[in-house]
């Protein structure tokens, strides 16, 4: 029966404070629109990253002290190191077809003769193809053929690196100030309801109720908030993302759409538990301050 009334208490609390339930509610709509924005924004920018490192390519540059099949028993072992995805050799004659195709000169019939190196172009998992990593396996190259020259743009991927930690530091921070914005106010909200009942609240404790028994109707109050303005903010993000995307910028819709589908669900999840630890907080602020007086 206790847990029935607790339940019941919880509801009708809403009930009994309509306004300040209903700003608490929209503000903390819009505080989780923006959070799943930058939610959407931050996982769409990471798998362009991801898809950036998958990309990335070093190439060998073969000696000519190297001979053919030597270069593809180098090719088979280096395909066994821990991070490489792909590797793949390049004879002369694929090295001038593709000068052919990049630069649009047969550089044999330019010069007379093909000067092109032969070389083994790799390819690697996106969590290995980043500076870090790659410095600690060019040595690994270079034990399986030591007479290469290994050549990848460090520069590109110093600045991929760079923009990808900046962008995480700036949305992460902003994220997290969004997130106990949305606390402290549905915080604010439960201390005001639990502060127009504290006549309720002092008989409640005189007839030997505990403080669970006080707090928890206002901690349902609280998740039931949340949650309401949880599932309010995704329906605007399914709005944003699958109508007006969709509609008007469908290739913008095709980068944030998968990002978007995970996001949804976790702007209901995010209000609930802000709701749940914003009201958590303050019942037990209100009741620690009760007991002392």
């Amino acid at each position: 029966m206790s847990l029935l009334f607790v339940v019941r208490e919880g509801f009708s609390s809403i009930g009994r404070a309509k306004l300040p339930a209903a700003i608490t509610v929209t503000i903390s709509f819009f505080a989780l629109v923006l959070l799943a924005l930058f939610g959407t924004v931050s996982l769409s920018f990471l798998d362009v990253i991801q898809e950036l490192r998958s990309r990335v390519e070093l190439e060998i540059f073969l000696g000519e002290s190297i001979s053919d099949p030597q270069a593809m028993d180098a090719v088979r072992q280096i395909k066994m190191v821990k991070g490489v995805s792909e590797a793949f050799y390049v004879s002369k004659d694929e090295a001038a077809k593709t000068f052919a195709h990049d630069f649009g000169e047969d550089i044999v019939r330019i010069l007379g003769s093909n000067p092109l190196p032969r070389s083994i172009r790799l390819k690697f998992l996106p969590a290995y193809a980043c500076p870090d990593s790659l410095k600690l396996l060019v040595p690994e190259i270079k034990a399986i053929a030591p007479d290469v020259d290994i050549r990848y743009n460090q520069v590109f991927l110093d600045q991929i690196e760079q923009n990808a930690r900046l962008f995480t530091l700036v949305t992460g921070g902003i994220g997290i100030l969004i997130a106990l914005a949305t606390i402290v106010l549905i915080g604010y909200t439960i201390r005001l309801a639990m502060y127009s009942r504290q006549e309720k609240i002092r008989t409640m404790r005189l007839v030997g109720a505990t403080g669970w028994f006080i707090g928890a109707p206002y901690i349902i109050e609280g998740a039931l908030q949340g949650l309401l303005s949880g599932l309010l903010a995704a329906g605007a993000l399914w709005l944003l993302s699958d109508q007006l995307l969709f509609r008007y910028e469908p290739l913008l819709y095709e980068v944030v759409q998968p990002s978007a589908l995970l996001v949804l669900p976790a702007t209901v999840v995010l209000g609930l538990l802000l709701g749940i630890f914003g009201s958590a907080l303050s019942v037990n602020k209100y009741l620690r301050a009760a007991s002392k007086r």
